[in-house]
């Protein structure tokens, strides 16, 4: 038993999520030998990959041989636990996995899938990654985010308080105050 809950404490573990949508270009980035090499020499042990609708199925490994244990599914009913056990979040720039992801506090490199059109998303990952609360990469930068990351830099991300904004909302609509 004791065994087991060392390993759980020694296990770092990289989720990747691209949500629901198809960002086959993720999944091949952080399949690269080169990526999963780093992210190895960086301390993490596991790479969970939540692949979605893409076509592209990641190469599984048993983590023998000094390297990452990498494994794979397309969906769940919800990845809240997989983000909470993650060391490092690697996600699509979709807001809602970026706030819950930083909601946790837990390290996130966000990637700005550059095939979606009218991409307001890089707008928010570009600007959260200026504020210093996560790293953006494209697919091609992946390799390059993750050798040249340092998670010391990062700055926890602090929600903003909507009470005033509803409060206000409430008086102009004639409701009364709670």
């Amino acid at each position: 038993m004791a065994e087991a809950d060392e390993d759980l404490k020694s296990r770092r573990t990289v989720f990747v999520t691209v949500g629901t949508t198809c960002f086959d270009s993720l999944v091949r980035a952080v399949d690269t030998q080169e990526v999963k090499e780093e992210l190895f020499k960086k301390g993490y042990t596991h790479l969970l990959i939540q692949m979605g609708r893409g076509s592209y199925i990641p190469a599984k490994s048993t983590g023998e041989n000094g390297s990452l244990e990498v494994d794979c599914f397309t969906f769940s009913s919800s990845i809240a636990d997989y983000l909470r056990s993650a060391s490092l979040v690697i996600s699509h720039a979709g807001s809602g996995s970026i706030f819950e992801t930083l909601r946790l506090q837990k390290p996130l490199i966000v990637v700005v899938n550059e095939d979606l059109m009218d991409n307001h998303q890089s707008e928010l990952a570009e600007e959260l990654a200026e504020r210093k609360h996560l790293f953006c990469a494209r697919p091609q930068t992946l390799y390059q985010t993750v050798a040249d990351m340092d998670l010391g830099s990062l700055i926890p991300y602090q929600p903003g308080d909507a009470a005033p904004v509803a409060k206000l909302l409430n008086s102009f609509l004639g409701f009364p105050d709670d």
